[in-house]
């Protein structure tokens, strides 16, 4: 026999059992742990779960407010065109009814104006 071999047996016989970083578990001991590891695996992806269900929820509510406040501004907007589309009509009727000189007299007192209040802000 050789001496090497020996030692090597030796060596098997004696390691036998243990691997890196610990003892080998028997079949019985692995599957309680794998087991567990998976329970707890669960637990976690319950916990994303139920984390990404009330996100959703939110998302629903807040997308839900942020469409009724939509529908109001687009109320609010059609009003708005409604009266301003109005006043325009009313602007239309006194520059085809007013007279020339008139007409002048108008704009050349806005621009007084604006160029007053111009120059008092500034």
């Amino acid at each position: 026999m050789n001496p090497r071999r020996d030692m090597r047996n030796n060596r098997v016989a004696l390691f036998d059992g243990i691997e890196e970083g610990g003892i080998r578990a028997t079949s019985s001991y692995s599957h309680e742990i794998d087991e567990h590891d998976n329970e707890r695996a669960m637990e976690g992806l319950q916990d994303r779960v139920n984390l990404l269900k009330r996100l959703s929820g939110d998302i629903h509510e807040e997308v839900d407010s942020h469409n009724r406040m939509l529908d109001r501004m687009g109320n609010d907007m059609d009003s708005s065109r409604g009266i301003l589309s109005g006043t325009m009509d009313k602007f239309k009727m006194v520059f085809e009814t007013k007279s020339s000189r008139r007409m002048f007299t108008l704009v050349a007192s806005f621009v007084v104006i604006f160029l007053v209040i111009y120059y008092l802000t500034r």
